[in-house]
This record gives structure tokens, C-alpha cells and sequence, in this order.
């Protein structure tokens, strides 16, 4: 597979009803690639639309997923030249411990054990997973994506925890030498309005503007960071997956990456962008941050991507005013998801 030709590909994507997941679909399908296989749990919310607009092979729910992998014959799903596993728990305020781990820990281990199995027109199958920034917790052990610095790590919420035990896993049976693991930092754009609290600011603060006109952000609790100057590392989702597909379809790619922008922004930054992008004028409040996530807040992110430029990826990272104008004026004023028929 060459980055920009999957067009000969079988891939498999599970959460590709998700936001990043559809995402990589869309990705897929503008670079020739239909031959997929979507997994996710549709449930009762609108995720569903997101997979409208794109080309694919078939749909299993993900509780299908792992029996029929394991089949030989009849309903078998086949073999797959590449998997995207993207499927997970993104919550952060996710309070069941035993769901996250069954569904992000025990749910990929089993995945990434039958993909290392696999072999198809005589090439192991890629496995590329889902990791997260929300493993390096407060940051104060660092943001580098060096597998080597995993035991220091101590995630702030289950859901990083659930993330950081495959990440774990994998080291100790030795397959980050065969695998992608990616720590995606704050990724926003289209397709993620099914997502409820954990949109991003930028969904979120849209809707603000057109209601009220004003945004409201979280106060600081931290001395050394003023209301609206806490920092993340914000990231358009069109990089993402870009990002993404590179790391898929580079052999000597293994192991865990940062995904992310490389530069902190604020708060403040991404609310003006959202203004500007409306053509309105700034209008922002700040209120208090409940007590419940205080403790367990990320004030500064931050993706160190040496290890990802070392693999070759030399493409511009879109600037965040731009990335939020696009998204704003082309899918949120329109209500649209990612089409591969739209330029």
C-alpha cells in the first residue's frame, strides 16, 4: 500500500460510524478504496448518518465482529489487507471501569491477537490502533511517544487508564515492533455531532454563538494558567486521518505516535477562531468547572511528532484559524458530513 493508494486494499475499520472512524472511510474512499468492512454499534443516536455519504462493502456490529472473524466458512468475514481499529469508549467522564475495560482493552487485545495471525496475498495483516493523549495524564511525565516511558505514566480518568493497559499490553508481548498505536491529542471536525459532552469546543461553542452569542469556557484552577489560557493541542481531523493513512501504509512505521498539531494552543485561541470564522464579533464568558473533573483536568497537551516526521510524513499541519473556518462555514453553517464526492 502506497499512502495515497489503498485502491487494491480490504480494509476493515471498526468505529467507522464514529467520528475519527468515518473520517478514515471518507480518507479511504478519496484515495479509490471501497472494499471495506465498517464495525460499530449504531445504537439510538444519529452516528448513523455519518455513514451515509460513503462507499463500503459491508456493515457488522461490533459484537459480531471477533465470532465471525473466527469463522472459516459461511458468514466469515474474510481477510483483510489492513485494520483500523477505532472502536472504543471516547468518554472521559466514563464512570464503569468494567465496560471500558471489556469494550477498549479486552476488545482490542483480542483484535490486534487475530490480526497478528493473518496473512493475506503473502503480507501480514496491518494492525493500526487507537491509543490516546489522555494516557500521558497531566503531562508531568512527559508527551513523548517513546514506548520506553510507558510504566511513568499515570492517566488522570478510566478511559485513559483503559487506553494506556493495551498500550501496555502491547510492549510486553512485543508487537509495537508490528504495530501502530496512535495518541491522538484533541481532534475536531466534521462527523462528530453524535458525540453529546465529548464534542469538541468548536461544536460545542457553534452552537453557543447561534443561540446566545457568546462562548463559555472553564475557569482556571491552576496558578499558572489564566482562564481561557489553558493549552491543547488542537487538531483537525482531515490531518488526522492523513496522519493516519500514512502510518497505515509505511512498513517501517511501528509502534506508538503522537497525533496531533505539534503546537499548545489556548482556549481563547480556538474561541476568537470560531467568532471570526461566524464573522461575528468575540463575546466570551468563563464559569466554573465542576468539581467532578477538576482533579482530573489536562491543562497543557502538547504532541512532540519527531517520531512521525521520522517516518517520513512532511505534509503542513493546517493552521487551527484555517481549520476552524473550514469546518465552521463548510459542514456546521451547511449541517454536512464528510462526503468523497465533495471536493
Amino acid at each position: 500500500m502506497k499512502p495515497n493508494d489503498f485502491s487494491d486494499a480490504r480494509v476493515l475499520v471498526t468505529g467507522g460510524a464514529g467520528f475519527i472512524g468515518s473520517a478514515l472511510v471518507w480518507a479511504l474512499n478519496r484515495r479509490g478504496c471501497d472494499r471495506i468492512v465498517v464495525c460499530d454499534r449504531l445504537g439510538t443516536d444519529e452516528k448513523w448518518r455519518n455513514l451515509t455519504p460513503l462507499r463500503f462493502a459491508d456493515y457488522v456490529e461490533a459484537d459480531d465482529l471477533l465470532p465471525r472473524l473466527s469463522r472459516s466458512s459461511g458468514s466469515a468475514l474474510g481477510k483483510f489487507d489492513l485494520v483500523l481499529h477505532l472502536g472504543a469508549c471516547s468518554s472521559t467522564t466514563e464512570t464503569d471501569a468494567g465496560f471500558l475495560i471489556r469494550n477498549n482493552y479486552e476488545f482490542t487485545r483480542d483484535l490486534a491477537a487475530w490480526a497478528l495471525g493473518q496473512k493475506v496475498r503473502g503480507r501480514k495483516t496491518r494492525f493500526v490502533y487507537a491509543s490516546s493523549a489522555a494516557t500521558y495524564g497531566d503531562g508531568s511525565a512527559g508527551m513523548d511517544d517513546d514506548d520506553r516511558q510507558l510504566d511513568r505514566l499515570r492517566p488522570l480518568n478510566m478511559y485513559g487508564y483503559s487506553k494506556h493497559l493495551f498500550d501496555l499490553h502491547a510492549r510486553r508481548e512485543g508487537f509495537l515492533n508490528r504495530i501502530v498505536g496512535l495518541k491522538y491529542f484533541n481532534v475536531f471536525g466534521p462527523n462528530e455531532g453524535h458525540k453529546g459532552d465529548m464534542r469538541s469546543l468548536v461544536h460545542k461553542s457553534f452552537g453557543q454563538v447561534q443561540a446566545e452569542g457568546v462562548i463559555r469556557l472553564f475557569k482556571s484552577y491552576h496558578s499558572d494558567f489564566r482562564d481561557g489560557e489553558q493549552k491543547r493541542d488542537f487538531l483537525y481531523v482531515k490531518d488526522a486521518v492523513a496522519m493516519t493513512l500514512h502510518l497505515a501504509a509505511t512498513p517501517k512505521a511501528n509502534g506508538l505516535f503522537n497525533i496531533g498539531s505539534g503546537a499548545a494552543r489556548t482556549w481563547l485561541d480556538l474561541s476568537r477562531a470560531v467568532f471570526a470564522a461566524l464573522k461575528r464579533k468575540p463575546k466570551i464568558e468563563f464559569i466554573e468547572m465542576p468539581g467532578t473533573i477538576r482533579a482530573k483536568y489536562q491543562y497543557f497537551t502538547q504532541a512532540n511528532l519527531s517520531r512521525l516526521r521520522a517516518t517520513g510524513y512532511t505534509a503542513a499541519v493546517t493552521p487551527l484559524e484555517n481549520a476552524v473556518s473550514d469546518y465552521v462555514r463548510n459542514y456546521l453553517l451547511t449541517d454536512k458530513r464528510l462526503d468523497p464526492a465533495v471536493a
